[in-house]
Formats: C-alpha cells, sequence, structure tokens
C-alpha cells in the first residue's frame, strides 16, 4: 500500500515529465526530418515551425499514451482538493457555533437586566 501511496503522491510530476518527454521525442523527429530536409524548413520561420508540429504531434500522443497517468493526476489533484474544501467546511462550522455561542450569552446576559 505504500508504494501505491507512493506512486499517486508524484502523479503530477510523472505526468508532467512523460509529457514533456513525448514533446521532446516529437521535437527531436521534427528536427532530424528538417535537417536532412525531408520537411522544407528556411530561416528561423522554419525552426518555428519545426516546434509547432512537434506540440501538434505531440498532443494527440499525450493524449492516448498517457490517459492512466492523467487520471492518477487528477485523482491526486481531487483528493488534495477535497480534503482542503473539508477543512474550510470544519473551520466556518467551528467559527459559526463561536458566533452562535457569543450570541447565545449575549441574548442570556442581555435577559438578565
Amino acid at each position: 500500500m505504500s508504494s501505491n501511496v507512493s506512486n499517486k503522491s508524484h502523479a503530477t510530476l510523472r505526468y508532467t515529465s512523460l509529457r514533456v518527454s513525448i514533446f521532446l521525442g516529437c521535437l527531436l523527429v521534427a528536427l532530424l526530418l528538417g535537417h536532412f530536409q525531408l520537411i522544407p524548413v528556411r530561416g528561423e520561420l522554419g525552426v518555428v515551425f519545426l516546434f509547432l508540429l512537434a506540440a501538434v504531434v505531440s498532443a494527440p500522443l499525450s493524449y492516448v499514451l498517457l490517459s492512466k497517468q492523467r487520471d492518477e493526476m487528477s485523482a491526486q489533484i481531487s483528493g488534495k482538493v477535497d480534503g482542503l474544501r473539508n477543512r474550510t467546511k470544519d473551520r466556518i462550522a467551528a467559527q459559526n457555533a463561536e458566533e452562535d455561542a457569543a450570541d447565545d450569552a449575549a441574548r442570556a446576559a442581555a435577559a438578565q437586566n
């Protein structure tokens, strides 16, 4: 169970690392295709085109190949948001109880006078 917790705690880092790796792999392929002139590339605009091509190709690859990691990352983020939401609700409930107790005490003091 501890390895499962460890896997979940680094889900965002793992997903991001893999996503960047896929992009860099696509960029390398695009640069090689440009270098060997299989894709016509001229000047700085051509290099920008290769970067955009790598981004466009890596997006669907990441979507398909990293679905498990994306689900783990989503679960990790959801868990943290739910925990924060629960702590906020508890804090608000405690503050409301304090205010109610103070109001009750003020009403009791006013009723005695």
